[in-house]
This record gives C-alpha cells, structure tokens and sequence, in this order.
C-alpha cells in the first residue's frame, strides 16, 4: 500500500513536471526570463545556478537576486515543480525579457505551452503502451499488422432491473464463462444465451485480481425498442494490441486525439446537466480517488498504470484549458480579453480574480477530497496502520 502511495506521487509528479517543462522551454524560446525552474514544491532546499562560468549554490529560502541566472532547485516536497517567470504578476513591464511586456501571442503560447505538453506526454505513453502492447476495444476490423493477444469479452454497461443488474455485475468486469463455456466472441455468446432462455446460469467474472461467481437468470427484455434474450448488459470485446514502434507512434497519436473529443464531449456534457439541473452522471474523483484509481491499475500491471497515466495527463490538460481564473485557460481569457479591447486590464483587478478563483478551487477540492475520504476511509486508515506498523 505504501508503494502504491509512493507511485501516485511519481505518475503526478511526472504529469506537473512535464507541464511545467512547457512553460520553462517556451519562455526561454520566446526571450523571456525564467527566474527559477524548480523540482518539487517549496520549501527549497537548495538551489544551483551558473554564474560566470561556474556553478553556484543557495542553500534553504535564501534570496536570490533579480539579475542572478535562473535558479535550478531542489524542493522540500517531491509533487511535480513549478516555474517562476519574471514578470508573470504583470510587473516589470517595461524589462525587455519580461512576460508582461511581450506581445500577446508570445504570453499566449508560453500560457498554453504546459497544456500541450500534457497532451504530448499522453501521445508518448500511449505510443509506448501501443509498442508493448495495450489494452484496448477490438472493433469490426484490427489492423492485420497488430498482434492480438489475450481476448477477453467485458460489460461496459449494466442496464437498470436487469437480471445482471439485480446479480451486482459492474462496468469494468470482464466475463470468464457462463454455464460453464467459454467464448471466443460476443456473437458466440449471445447465440448461447438465446438457446437458454429462462435457465438460471451461473457466470463467473474477473473484477480486479478476484474471480467472483454469480447465479444469473436470462430472459427476454426490452431495450431501446427491441426484444432481446440475456441478462442485460452491454459487452464490448477487448485484447492486449501490439504494434511495430513505427505503427505504434501513430496509433499513439490517433488514440490520444480519439480520447481527447471523447473528453471534451463528456466534459461538455456534464457542464451541460449541470446548467440545466440535470444528473451528471459521473462521479467527480479528487487526490484520494485518483490515488485509489492509481493502485488499481498498479495492481493490474505495468501497461495499465502506463494507460492510466496517459488519460491522467490528457484529462489533466483539458481540465487545465477550462476559462476558470487561476487555470491556464483563465489567464488566456484575459489575453483574449486584451487583444479584443486593445489594452490589458488592470493588473490588480486580474490579479484579485485569479486569487479567488484559487481560492474557489482550493475549496472544491478539499470538497472533493472530503467526499473521496468519506468513501474510501476504511481503506485509506487500514494503509496508515499497515505502513505505520500498527
């Protein structure tokens, strides 16, 4: 448990690094100053930086003067890094390597290059997971230069007063056999059900690590105008899919982009229910949840932790796009807003907005966390005590 704890902390600190890598490259391209490029949050433990040819160190928080090269540091806590880029509060205008006295265009691609980072780490792991093999949904026709391995059929939807719904079946859970045979296809296996209509079957499933059995009834139900036999879920038909590294970089970036208006439109859609009143549907996971959605896929393996990365990151990304004051997408509302009006708002005003939008997101995720706590107490108190030794 400790070192699914020590992993969530690596997969997170990898996606912020890496789009904080954005930022840091792009205002180094574009003539601006980076003042500090730091590893970890601060407190800073030490920092190194070069001056005339030769490197030196600042030990703890000790001030750095403005005109020092940029400071590369090492922070007391080890989530991700962060960049400091002179003149990112709008002072300093009138300095030549300052953000604030750049054209809009530069502020907006140095603004939007941590986005596209995200994005572009999501296109690497994938095109890695892909060069391995990745889990993944076998549609009419596979690619005949993939290699396919280890079909399984799994419910991606359990329909409500189903007999599947009534036996606890789940989303996610992948079907093992039915009275007792094993199946190739879907087809093959509706064809089985149809001939045992009525018959109480007992089907076991895989969820997780753990086979569970289950006594389930089939029979004929109605489902979106049409008359069908079974126990009343939705079975999509998946497999580990290897390509040639040469194949694989691009179904990385195909799949990334796929996933990315899958996102955006299920985003859109919750955004939209919330506005008219309607239920959302999904569940809304903070620090906790995704610490617990991390040990899942740790416990399922290496590509899955790989997979979940990926769609963090991506997820990640377009959360961090949004026009919410303090995101990315925020401060490139106001830069939009200037270019439109043709003079930048005042600094204390913008400043005073991205203040309580961080404020406002810092209340919603000790929301969110509360909620994750309440839900996955138990388990998170029984982690303290086995890695404390209680």
């Amino acid at each position: 448990m400790l070192i699914t704890l020590i992993i969530f902390i690596a997969v997170l600190s990898v996606i912020v690094f890496v789009h904080e890598i954005g930022h840091f490259y792009t205002a180094r391209r574009l003539g601006v100053k980076v003042e500090e490029f730091g590893l970890g949050l601060p407190p800073r433990i030490f920092g190194i930086r070069k001056v005339d040819g030769h490197f030196k160190f600042t030990w703890g928080r000790s001030a750095i003067d403005k005109d020092s090269p940029t400071v590369y540091s090492l922070n007391l806590f080890p989530i991700g890094g962060f960049v400091k880029i002179k003149g990112e509060g709008g002072e300093e205008a009138q300095s030549p390597d300052s953000f604030a006295g750049k054209a809009v265009w530069r502020r907006s691609a140095i603004i939007s290059a941590g986005v596209i980072m995200n994005v572009v780490l999501c296109m690497v792991l994938l095109s890695i997971g892909f060069g391995f093999g990745l889990p993944s949904a076998l549609g009419d026709k596979v690619d005949s230069r993939a290699v396919v391995s280890d079909k399984n059929i799994q419910v991606i939807e359990v329909i409500a007063n189903s007999p599947a719904k009534e036996a606890g079946l789940r989303a996610g859970d992948t079907i093992v056999s039915i009275g007792g045979q094993k199946f190739s296809d879907i087809k093959e296996l509706n064809s089985y059900l149809s001939s045992n209509e009525n018959q109480e079957l007992s089907v076991i499933i895989s969820r997780g690590q753990t086979e569970i059995t289950k006594s389930i009834k089939v029979k004929k139900y109605s489902f979106e105008n049409r008359e069908i036999i079974g126990f009343g879920v939705g079975l999509i038909e998946t497999a580990i899919v290897r390509y040639p590294w040469y194949l694989a970089i691009y179904k990385g970036i195909i799949a990334t982009f796929i996933w990315l208006a899958a996102i955006v439109v299920a985003f859109a859609t919750v955004i939209k229910n919330l506005v008219i009143g309607a239920p959302t549907g999904v569940e809304v996971a903070g620090p906790v949840g995704i610490a617990v959605l991390t040990g899942q896929a740790v416990n399922l393996g290496f590509i899955h932790l790989l997979q979940f990365t990926a769609l963090l990151s991506l997820n990640l990304a377009i959360i961090n796009i949004l026009p919410f004051p303090a995101l990315d997408g925020g401060r490139l509302l106001f830069l939009v807003i200037e270019k439109i009006r043709g003079r930048s708002i005042k600094r204390e005003w913008e400043n005073l907005v991205h203040n309580i939008g961080f404020v406002l997101l810092m209340i919603l995720i000790l929301f969110v966390t509360f909620s994750d706590v309440t839900k996955y107490g138990g388990g998170l108190w029984r982690v303290i005590r086995n890695s404390v030794g209680f």
